[in-house]
């Protein structure tokens, strides 16, 4: 071997030996402020908000709530008492059977003599999709009182929905003849009679109810960008875990309401074979959660709160900081959001709401 062949493999191993230093001290570096950001000397980010009621500062307008969902995307900040929020008892959560005429077209059966619970739930257990759209069932008692289908009960109808709109589109031609085809199987083999709405218009009301949805598809997003280096995924999402949020398989962290559904959710941007993340994105899903929940508030709140611990910066999707004057817009149209729907009969976390913008 010649002498430049051995200078040039000693000045190689030199650069592969200062990456792979470089990258080491890179990823202590990350884990050690994350670590010092949730160490004891500060306060719970949700169970603790900071006592400053103040907006975040900086700037540039975002969209308005009305345009389009892939523009849907705000920033948003207030800080009041999350506790408060997540309490379950701080929600009226209303009870609905899974049948609704508002969203479900709906087709009756009627039997001629009653019919035991356990005889149709196994007629209609293979009944529960069609396409991509649900379908659900609810029987009348002799008491006259609808309610789902249960082993020991008599029923003497049938009422079978399938979900006009959810985020796939509105009910097709092609889902609605497989809705009824497969009832017209059940009812055969239970010996009973329906009335089969008229297609066109059965179609006519999923595009409307669709035009709804399409129009109140709302998301708000809120990010936090590094000041500095960027910082360790195993060691953040460790101490988010602490803070409340459960991780899940695919490494989205979700902040649960405290009664089962989720307020808002937190993103690392960054696939899960990856060790270090400069941004952070929280996410709330607007009409899946209700206004006495403040998702707005909580999730903003909550941002201010990790942007202070982890020396960041909450920004919007330009990566600009975010002014008090459009927050304050921003939570003026949230407002008028949550009027419409509840004008709509289709108040924002309610079932009706999770079932159209699932």
């Amino acid at each position: 071997m010649t002498d430049l062949q051995v200078s040039l493999l000693a000045i190689g191993g030199t650069l592969v030996v200062g990456v792979v230093i470089f990258n080491k001290w890179q990823e202590h570096k990350a884990r050690k402020s994350v670590e010092q950001a949730f160490s004891g000397g500060h306060d719970d980010v949700l169970m603790n908000p900071a006592d400053d009621n103040s907006f975040l500062t900086g700037t540039r307008q975002e969209p308005s709530l009305d345009e389009e969902t892939s523009e849907n995307k705000f920033v948003s900040s207030s800080l009041d008492e999350i506790p408060n929020r997540l309490k379950p008892d701080s929600v009226s959560l209303e009870r609905e059977l899974p049948v609704d005429e508002l969203i479900d077209c709906v087709i009756t059966l009627e039997f001629e003599t009653p019919i035991r619970g356990e005889k149709l739930l196994a007629d209609i257990s293979e009944l529960k999709y069609v396409g991509k759209k649900p379908v659900h069932f609810v029987a009348l008692g002799h008491d006259g009182i609808k309610s789902v289908v249960a082993h020991g009960g008599a029923y003497t109808s049938l009422f079978a929905g399938v979900q006009m709109v959810n985020r796939s589109g509105p009910l097709n031609e092609l889902e609605y003849s497989e809705f009824v085809g497969g009832l017209r199987e059940i009812a055969d083999r239970l010996n009973a009679h329906s009335d089969i709405p008229d297609m066109n218009q059965v179609m006519s009301i999923s595009r409307e109810l669709h035009q709804f949805v399409s129009e109140h598809d709302a998301q708000l997003s809120v990010n936090i960008l590094a000041n500095g280096a960027p910082w360790g995924i195993t060691t953040l999402l460790a101490a988010l875990e602490t803070q409340g949020f459960d991780i899940r398989p695919d490494g989205r962290l979700v902040m649960p309401d405290g009664d089962g559904g989720n307020l808002f959710t937190l993103s690392t941007n960054v696939s899960m074979s990856e060790t270090i993340t400069p941004r952070l994105t929280l996410l709330l899903d607007v009409p899946c959660v209700a206004p006495a929940r403040d998702g707005f508030g909580a999730m903003s709140a909550c941002a201010r709160s990790l942007a202070t611990r982890l020396g960041g910066t909450v920004v919007d999707d330009g990566n600009q900081p975010i002014s008090k004057s459009a927050l304050d817009e921003i939570a003026g149209q949230v407002s008028d959001f949550y009027a419409a729907m509840a004008e709509a009969q289709i108040p924002a976390g309610s079932q009706r709401a999770q079932r159209l913008f699932s």
